[in-house]
């Protein structure tokens, strides 16, 4: 009790310069939040139909180098694929970006749309929905949730062009863009169809990749290992290597990173080298308490308390700014989420209680003695 007593005594008293030190943290760690968000964000935009499509394990053309434009696979392929052990289904799913129309309002606009087509009932099926329904036969879609104000909402009709499939909108799925573009999952028949209308005189229209429902008892990465090692001319990836492999993502990640190491450096740094200068600051008035009786554990607590009360109100002011400040980007499908927000928070708390241990070890070293001599300034 006698190191919180002082530890708010204290703080009550210099009200200015605990306040502009929450606030510092406040704006640092708000950088923080805001960078996370906005990385998540813009990697469900470049493959978050990937991240959140029900196959297990995806396999790809060895040549296509992780990239679905450039993948295909061939019939036997696809077949061998299917008796590997440990895979209790497999279902061919394509990939294509095509021009379509879309209304908006009265308005028919053309734009840009990436149509993947799964088998129903087999894996490659969006897993995010959270309005409407699955497919259910050919001709409907489920869409991107971001998109539904550009003509991509549940009831309106979407056309291929030229001249292609009218399809309509019967579900939508959080975060399930590709390449920052507008999704539909379509039934695979739907999916020739549309690639039809580019080459009439197409015999076979061949899936981007394999996705496989990995069966009970074995994990997702020992049936891409086995896949590979019995399969030739195909590269098999988890779900979780797929998203991390897909090109440009791990650039974005690895800049991201370099950017949020930074700031987590920074804010202890700067919360460590607060208190050891106010540690030096109050030096008399530490030598006169431990020369009065006052123990040193309740020093160090009094020192810890006004950490943790000074990052907790840094927190706070970083929770209101990154709350309004995400909504500026929704249009990227950036959210405010709760759980990353509390423990980036508790890291940089503990982040700076560790190099707060700099202060404390000088607390530790005052001698109560000197406080007779007329030295009571040293450390």
């Amino acid at each position: 009790m006698v190191g919180m007593f002082l530890a708010v005594t204290e703080m009550r008293r210099a009200k200015a310069r605990f306040g502009l030190l929450a606030g510092a943290v406040g704006l640092l760690v708000f950088l923080i939040l805001f960078q996370q968000a906005l990385l998540s964000g813009l990697i469900n935009q470049f493959i978050g139909a990937i991240k959140n499509q029900s196959g297990q394990v995806l396999v790809f053309n060895d040549q296509a180098r992780r990239n679905l434009d450039g993948s295909i696979i061939l019939p036997a392929q696809e077949a061998a694929i299917a008796n590997v052990d440990g895979v209790e289904a497999s279902s061919p799913l394509g990939q294509a970006t095509f021009t379509v129309t879309a209304v908006v309002g009265d308005t028919a606009k053309e734009t840009d749309a990436v149509l993947f087509g799964f088998v129903i009932g087999q894996p490659g099926a969006p897993t995010a929905l959270v309005e409407g329904r699955l497919v259910e036969t050919v001709d409907e879609a489920v869409a991107s949730e971001k998109d539904r104000d550009a003509g991509f909402g549940i009831g309106d009709v979407v056309t291929v062009e030229p001249g292609g499939a009218r399809i309509t909108i019967v579900g939508l799925a959080r975060d399930s863009n590709y390449s920052v573009q507008p999704v539909l999952f379509v039934d695979f028949a739907t999916f020739e169809a549309a690639k039809r209308t580019r080459n009439p005189d197409a015999t076979t229209i061949l899936p981007s990749v394999i996705a496989i429902k990995v069966a009970s008892g074995i994990t997702p990465a020992d049936v891409a290992a086995r896949i590979n090692d019995q399969v030739d001319g195909v590269e098999a990836l988890t779900r979780q290597e797929a998203v991390d492999g897909s090109p440009g993502v791990s650039g974005v990640r690895t800049s991201f990173t370099v950017i949020l190491g930074l700031f987590y450096l920074v804010v202890p740094l700067v919360t460590g080298l607060f208190f050891l200068i106010v540690t030096f600051q109050k030096a008399s008035a530490l030598t006169l308490l431990r020369a009065i009786g006052a123990p040193a554990r309740s020093l160090v607590w009094s020192l810890l308390v006004q950490v943790v009360i000074v990052m907790t109100i840094g927190s706070l002011i970083a929770f209101g700014l990154y709350s309004v400040a995400i909504q500026g980007v929704s249009n990227l499908g950036v959210r405010v989420e709760v759980m990353p927000a509390v423990v980036t928070s508790l890291v940089v708390l503990a982040l700076a209680l560790l190099t707060s241990m700099v202060a404390v070890r000088r607390v530790l070293r005052i001698d109560p003695l000197l406080a007779t001599t007329g030295a009571g300034v040293a450390l």
